[in-house]
């Protein structure tokens, strides 16, 4: 099992380079300068010349990418080029809000997504599958952003029963977790629907029938816990999203997140600050994976047997 974790870790290495030149890339293709929001009237050129070398924008752009990475393994993410201030810190000032909506919504696909999943497999080909398949269709394919403005219209603006934004108390944390949520419990139902039917049909699932242990008993004791195997990796996956929210949901709902952070970046063109949210995003997915990978070894002894 050590040995396991041991060349999982091994292998984010590497993938961390690939992600740190995609990330520092894809910032440099935009058009757009952030020197142009620093700018004032009565600036020349020679002002913006300075500016210019001041954040080393005039160097090629594998030295660029040198400091940045050079800089990055001793902890320092750079300042804003626009707000003076270390991106660290406006990391620390946005990430909490993103880490309880994420979590939140993380607990509520889980729960929501497995018990229509179970109850879809248990209740095969009857009102009650039908109805939570097209519940859990309903929740994958909606747009995030349409239904968080029809949740704010309905339970914010007509029933007032939460507040229409802000990140004030539990209760303006509830729409957008909702909203982020059911798109993920939609994917878990229909994950854990087949799965469980799959299961279901395996031969020592027969034998337990044929031995006589109840119903309830095969159901949550055999065929959930065997089921939720791929469940688990799509958890896992989700824990990027936990990190970032949803950029979207975050701007409909006005949370001050890392989704927050990151348009406002774009806008501005502050090369820190974006990669530094785009770092840590991308951070979040890799370490979803690896913990992903991890459980599931957990759960089933075949995965890292065959590692061995």
């Amino acid at each position: 099992m050590w040995m396991y974790i041991l060349r999982r870790t091994l292998l984010m290495v590497p993938i961390f380079f690939i992600v740190s030149v995609i990330v520092f890339s894809l910032i440099h293709i935009v058009p757009g300068n952030p020197i142009d929001n620093l700018m004032g009237p009565g600036m020349t050129k020679a002002h913006e010349e300075k500016l210019i070398r001041q954040y080393n924008l005039d160097k090629p752009l594998p030295v660029q990418y040198g400091i940045w990475v050079k800089n990055l393994f001793n902890g320092d993410l750079g300042s804003s080029i626009i707000e003076k201030r270390p991106v660290t810190e406006l990391l620390a000032h946005h990430l909490p809000y993103s880490i309880s909506l994420g979590l939140t919504a993380l607990a509520l696909s889980f729960i929501l997504g497995v018990s229509m999943g179970v109850i879809s497999a248990a209740a095969k080909n009857t009102i009650f599958d039908h109805l939570a398949m097209v519940t859990a269709l309903f929740g994958v394919t909606i747009p995030a952003f349409w239904l968080g403005l029809i949740l704010i219209l309905i339970f914010a603006v007509q029933l007032t029963w939460f507040p229409v934004s802000g990140s004030g108390d539990l209760a303006s944390l509830v729409l957008p977790a909702v909203t982020v949520g059911l798109g993920g419990a939609g994917l878990i139902a229909r994950v854990t629907r087949v799965s469980m039917l799959e299961v279901a049909s395996k031969d020592f699932i027969v034998m337990l029938h044929a031995k006589g242990l109840g119903k309830k008993a095969i159901l949550l004791r055999h065929i959930l816990r065997n089921a939720l195997i791929p469940v688990i990796t799509i958890l896992g996956l989700r824990i990027g999203w936990v990190l970032g929210g949803a950029v979207t949901v975050e701007i409909v709902f006005g949370r001050p997140g890392l989704g927050q952070l990151l348009i406002t970046g774009l806008f501005r063109r502050d090369y820190p600050v974006i990669q530094g949210a785009m770092l840590l995003l991308a951070m979040g997915i890799m370490m979803g994976t690896f913990l992903a990978d991890i459980l599931y070894a957990v759960t089933d002894p075949r995965v890292r047997d065959q590692h061995r």
